[in-house]
């Protein structure tokens, strides 16, 4: 199975990690570390020598309490990286992380392949732009409130169904197709953390295995992005692990739905031996 993005397809068969490079002075587990060009660029190379397939830039945070930023400082922020690693590393396929049509277009018009939106194209302006762009799509579940992106307290008590978060990833799917995009420009990221406390998260994550099958996609076009997220330091049973010490957290959990037969991840770091 192949994924078509803007500049060719990417094989499937094997797992694909996406190497988050996060530009933005407040992120949850690296925030200010990458901001400027030059450490953005050695960051990347780092990413891509341990085996990342594809950069995926970020230039709004999306953290717990973040204040959201405009289009333009968020553009600001994301060319002159943009610049440097299109002169630096041509070869390096790059994603854009954003939920905004303007800088979207923008970073399609520098080359960018893929474009990565937590709020699942839920804008009519960046649906069209998908519709009418050739680049790879990743479309997130997540949930709103106030305008910005709903962040409860991460609660550990009781138990939860998943069927409101899969119903929302499945509002999703049907979005996408009934705009007339081919199912193989696009991959779903079921949004662990995103409106979410943690019995929700385990109950989304135990349902993996079914998935699939629930939502009529295959395996292969799913993008988990669980890397880092507190969801995995409250399922170890430590809640109060910084983000930055969860990395084998996030490569157990990895290698938990490599054995389902997904393949395609987002990641702080890259586990080596999963390439």
């Amino acid at each position: 199975m192949q994924w078509q993005i803007a500049s060719g397809k990417l094989d499937l068969d094997q797992p694909l990690f996406l190497g988050i490079l996060n530009i933005t002075p407040d992120s949850f587990s690296d925030g200010g570390r990458h901001l400027a060009p030059v450490a953005a660029e050695e960051q990347a190379l780092h990413l891509l020598q341990d085996g990342a397939g594809v950069l995926d830039l970020g230039a709004e945070s999306t953290r717990p309490g973040a204040a959201p930023v405009t289009p333009e400082e968020e553009w600001g922020r994301l060319w002159p990286v943009l610049d440097r690693l299109r002169w630096r590393l041509p070869a390096a396929i790059l994603s854009l992380d954003t939920r905004h049509p303007f800088v979207a277009k923008k970073g399609l018009e520098q080359g960018v392949a893929i474009v990565n939106d937590v709020t699942g194209f839920a804008d009519p302006a960046l649906l069209a732009l998908a519709r009418e762009s050739s680049c790879g799509l990743i479309a997130m579940r997540s949930r709103m409130k106030d305008g910005g992106l709903y962040m409860p307290e991460y609660q550990g008590n009781g138990t939860v169904s998943p069927d409101a978060a899969i119903q929302e990833l499945q509002e999703i799917k049907k979005r996408l197709m009934n705009a007339g995009i081919a199912s193989d420009r696009i991959l779903l990221d079921p949004g662990f953390g995103f409106g979410t406390t943690f019995p929700e998260d385990l109950a989304l994550w135990q349902a993996l295995p079914m998935l699939p099958e629930l939502l009529e996609w295959p395996v292969q076009r799913f993008c988990i992005g669980i890397s880092r997220k507190r969801f995995l330091a409250w399922r170890a049973g430590v809640p109060s692990l910084p983000p930055a010490q969860r990395d084998e957290l996030t490569h157990q959990a990895q290698a938990e739905a490599l054995s389902l037969g997904y393949r395609i991840f987002r990641t702080h770091a890259v586990n080596r031996s999963s390439t």
